[in-house]
């Protein structure tokens, strides 16, 4: 799959089947957050990957899903929910702006998740407080988002953006996510 492709097909995913993501793709996760640019070269994003089962349950309770689907549709059933979390950490004893950074090292992490079949999806409504005390994460370490993780239990696909649909995505009649985008006109112009 060229970078193209894999950008158009990359999607949310928000439901899973229960098998575990393997050894290999975890690895690639990690050194693509490793060798993500950052300002400065700082490196200051660091992962905590929940891999057990028993920690994977922990967390689940504490991640919010699907704001725009009602939660029947948008949140996964217990045989639905990931296999793996990733929780993406800023090294506070860094300076600089670690936000850019954490939004590349995300892009890179959900790449290279995807170009081995593996869906993600980037959950900023979390309950921080619990999972840093859950996850142990030091006083210099700040949590920036959770990446739930797993193989896709359906499909994603872009639809064009129109009046009618709104920004907002929504399931078609086979349950399958249907997101909507702008045209490319609409998001760049040229002087």
């Amino acid at each position: 799959m060229d970078v193209m492709e894999l950008l158009a097909s990359r999607r949310t995913y928000r439901r899973f089947t229960q098998q575990p993501v393997p050894d290999d793709v975890i690895a690639d996760m990690v050194e693509a957050v490793r060798l993500s640019s950052c300002g400065a070269n700082r490196q200051a994003i660091r992962l905590v990957v929940v891999r057990s089962p028993e920690m994977v349950a922990a967390v689940q309770p504490l991640v919010k899903w699907a704001a725009y689907l009602p939660p029947e549709q948008g949140a996964p059933k217990e045989n639905e929910r990931p296999t793996l979390f990733a929780a993406v950490v800023q090294d506070t004893s860094i300076p600089g702006d670690k936000d850019t950074d954490a939004g590349i090292a995300l892009a890179n992490l959900t790449l290279a998740a995807w170009a081995k079949g593996v869906g993600s999806c980037i959950m900023g409504a979390i309950d921080r407080p619990r999972l840093t005390e859950l996850l142990g994460l030091a006083d210099s370490e700040k949590l920036h988002t959770m990446v739930a993780l797993g193989y896709p239990a359906h499909k994603a696909h872009i639809v064009p953006l129109t009046e009618a649909t709104g920004v907002k995505y929504y399931l078609d009649a086979a349950g399958d996510y249907c997101v909507p985008k702008r045209p490319a006109q609409a998001i760049a112009r040229s002087l």
